[in-house]
């Protein structure tokens, strides 16, 4: 049985050797894997020193490094951790039993149910922002997950080698999440504390870029996993919106029999065209993502029967 720590990194150098340490004391059976997404400090140097398996990431973005880590690490375990020591390495094991014991392909560290992430946690926006993501993924994907954002978590072989990773950067964590919810991978939530990072160490997270990528990401994925009530959502818009516009026009015809108002029902009529195009749209969106999701499954299937081989 082989564990794999996986550890991103840019300009960790204050604190990932403290990362490191601490889950060889935690995990002395793994294999730490530190991915230096080109740090401009020592980071590499340091990792390597302790011990850590260093790779370095020459395309800039978190998800690049999540991309790279789970092509290139075998194992039959792993535990993702930021480098910057707000996770603490004594929840490992607590992550990785439900995922050994088969109860599930990914647990998620939840830090915002026992509130020290909002006790720890000084950046400004950053609990609204994580409440506006759990509440916007919770109502489009119908779940119950609490921390949605949190980048300490476990897998196993099975989710790591068929996650298809798109994200670039630090919209990875809300892909994965979206991901085992559309396609059922067993999840769990493990209650874990936070603590903000030690002072010196400042986090790459810019609070409204970084915020609104994330929000794009979400309004994307909700469009390609459940494109009929996106593109319906927008046809009900684009229909009001003509019929606001046309009902003037067809009380003038009703009263005079003569239409007047042209451009308004030029304008009235393509809003109408548009909205039956766009759930036209969505309709056949829909039949090519269950078509997807089939074959999915068919290569999960796959996927196991070959493992058992």
């Amino acid at each position: 049985m082989k564990i794999a720590v996986l550890v991103p990194c840019y300009n960790e150098a204050l604190t990932v050797k403290k990362v490191i340490d601490d889950f060889k004391m935690v995990l002395p059976e793994a294999d730490i894997y530190v991915y230096d997404n080109n740090s401009k400090d020592d980071t590499s140097k340091i990792a390597a020193e302790n011990g850590a398996i260093v790779v370095r990431e020459t395309r800039q973005g978190k998800g690049n490094v999540v991309r790279s880590m789970f092509r290139d690490i075998d194992a039959d375990y792993y535990i993702m951790v930021d480098g910057d020591d707000t996770y603490p390495a004594e929840f490992a094991k607590e992550l990785l039993k439900p995922v050994m014991n088969g109860t599930a392909d990914m647990t998620i560290g939840d830090r915002l149910s026992n509130g020290t992430y909002r006790s720890e946690n000084k950046r400004a926006f950053h609990n609204f922002g994580n409440n506006l993501v759990k509440g916007l993924i919770g109502q489009l994907f119908k779940n119950d997950i609490n921390d949605i954002m949190t980048g300490y978590r476990a897998f196993n072989r099975y989710f790591v080698k068929t996650m298809p990773v798109l994200s670039g950067g630090f919209e990875i964590e809300t892909e994965m999440s979206i991901h085992a919810l559309d396609k059922k991978f067993l999840l769990r939530e493990i209650p874990i504390d936070y603590r903000d990072r030690p002072e010196g160490s400042n986090s790459k997270l810019n609070t409204y870029k970084d915020g609104i990528k994330v929000l794009k990401t979400i309004v994307s994925l909700f469009k390609d996993y459940k494109p009929l009530p996106f593109f319906l959502t927008i046809s009900i818009v684009s229909f009001i919106i003509g019929l606001l516009i046309g009902i003037p026009v067809i009380v003038e015809f009703f009263s005079t029999h003569f239409i007047d108002k042209i451009p308004s029902a030029i304008l009235a009529l393509g809003f109408i065209l548009i909205s039956i195009l766009l759930i036209t749209n969505g309709l056949i969106l829909d039949t090519l993502v269950k078509q997807n999701r089939q074959n999915y499954e068919l290569f999960l299937n796959q996927y196991k029967m070959n493992k058992k081989d």
